[in-house]
């Protein structure tokens, strides 16, 4: 049964580059930068100006290379990337800084990433602590010695206790300071799981709350109920902000394939509940398998999204752990599509942008146009108005379109659309010049190829829903100069 599948799936991989598939207009292209060890970021920590410029470098290149979302790791283990009351900055970014240049790699982050039409994400691991070498490192400064009736130890690891729920009010306080302080775009979790199905030392707290549930389901309970929490705050202080999660790969065992860790049987994280419930946006499993392992449970997962962003997490890192090709994720980016998920998400975003056996390259001819996010409608399904005065001209080297827009003030994004005919598929990709702009005006250098263009703008809200696209303006592009 797996190797039929197996055809069928590669069928389908070489049908679709023979015949060209149509680029989506409309999926999420996206990469976990990972700040935890710096493995991604920050590289070095001789100085905060030296920090900037590898985090710019790195936007520049998603930006260059069509990718719209950034999760940025804003907390690892007891540390943060962001000015807190309640845990230290990472000592990556301590050690940088001076008396005179204090450095908030968030708010850097999300500003640089907005000025490209990137969003940014708030990316936390929630319950795990570190190691023993790791809570010392941070002293009175860790929630191990600040609060530690909330903290457990399991197999020299320490973890935030998901059965108490004075463990709740604590992350609800870290998510309360980042979604207040900061204009992100999302918040998501990782790690929001339970370490295996082993011994986690919470026999105390199971007397105290079970309340006759079995300890399986009384575990995925209480991670459902964090999770409620978070997404009731989020709703009544900004309700665009993406609640996600990423559970691991694989949520249950399908075909008697038993094989390795799930989410629902080994982690007790009951995806479906949270889904069905809305209390989560979107989900990002980390899908880091290969064949049989990886195929059918994309479908899983779509089988239970319910019409929520689902969105399949590639192991790029598993190129240099596993020796993968690069025809490995190259084949789940197009099986994705097929299946039509809501787009990609690559683990980690330096295998992917260091050009790993030469996977950038690969990517840029499949993500050839850039493309937009998709909306989240279950939060809000009105559109935001149509754009107005578009106007299209030569400005001293380069060439600028403008609009206007009733309500400027409103957060919302921009889209582009060039097409040789006055009337245009906004769902084909080749059509999207640019998206994610959040001024109403836009620079670009266009083809001197002497053809004639019209360009359209929409506009989208906080919830991606985009409005009706403006009256096009023309624009004949040649040497000489209009």
């Amino acid at each position: 049964m797996n190797k039929v599948y197996l055809f069928v799936v590669a069928f389908c991989f070489v049908a679709a580059q023979l015949f060209g598939q149509q680029i989506p207009a409309t999926e999420v292209r996206a990469v976990w930068l990972t700040t935890n060890y710096g493995l991604d970021w920050p590289k070095n920590n001789t100085s905060v100006e030296s920090q900037k410029r590898e985090l710019i470098q790195i936007l520049d290149k998603l930006q260059q290379y069509n990718f719209n979302t950034i999760f940025f790791q804003v907390r690892s283990r007891g540390e943060v990337m962001y000015k807190s009351k309640y845990e230290p900055m990472s000592s990556l970014i301590v050690g940088s800084q001076s008396a005179g240049n204090i450095f908030d790699p968030l708010a850097f982050a999300i500003e640089e990433s907005h000025k490209r039409g990137l969003e940014c994400h708030a990316w936390l691991v929630t319950y795990p602590l570190g190691g023993n070498k790791q809570v010392r490192s941070l002293g009175i400064k860790s929630v191990t010695k600040k609060i530690p009736g909330i903290t457990k130890q399991y197999k020299s690891e320490w973890f935030l206790d998901p059965g108490n729920p004075k463990t709740d009010d604590y992350l609800l306080s870290l998510v309360k300071e980042i979604v207040d302080g900061y204009d992100v775009d999302g918040i998501h979790f990782d790690y929001i799981r339970y370490p295996d199905s082993g011994k986690f030392p919470d026999d105390g707290m199971y007397r105290l709350y079970g309340k006759g549930k079995s300890k399986e389901q009384w575990r995925r309970d209480n991670i459902t109920r964090f999770l409620t929490k978070v997404n009731s705050w989020v709703r009544e202080a900004k309700p665009w902000v993406q609640v996600s999660c990423a559970p691991l790969g694989r949520y249950r065992s399908l075909n008697g394939n038993g094989r390795g860790w799930t989410a629902y049987e080994t982690v007790y994280q009951d995806v479906s509940s949270w889904i069905q419930n809305g209390v989560v946006d979107a989900i990002y499993p980390m899908m880091y398998y290969d064949d049989q392992l990886f195929y059918p449970y994309v479908s899983d997962w779509k089988s239970i999204a319910n019409d929520r962003i689902f969105v399949p997490g590639l192991g790029a890192y598993q190129m240099v752990e596993l020796g993968w090709s690069k025809t490995d994720i190259l084949e789940q980016i197009d099986y994705s599509r097929i299946q039509e998920t809501n787009g990609q998400i690559y683990f980690r975003a330096e295998n992917v942008l260091s050009n790993t056996k030469g996977i950038l390259n690969s990517i840029q001819e499949l993500y050839k146009y850039p493309a937009k996010l998709p909306a989240m409608t279950w939060l809000k399904d009105t559109v935001t108005d149509v754009p107005f005065d578009l106007t299209a001209e030569n400005v001293e080297e380069a060439f600028q379109l403008k609009w206007k827009i009733k309500n400027p003030k409103e957060r919302k994004t921009y889209t582009i659309y060039r097409s040789e005919s006055d009337s245009i598929d906004i769902n084909n990709g080749k059509n999207v010049l640019a998206t994610g702009l959040r001024n109403s005006e836009f620079i670009y250098q266009p083809p001197k190829d002497g053809n004639a263009y019209y360009y359209f703008i929409s506009a989208s809200d906080s919830y991606h829903n985009e409005s009706e696209i403006s009256y096009p303006a023309f624009f004949w592009h040649s040497d000489t100069i209009k």
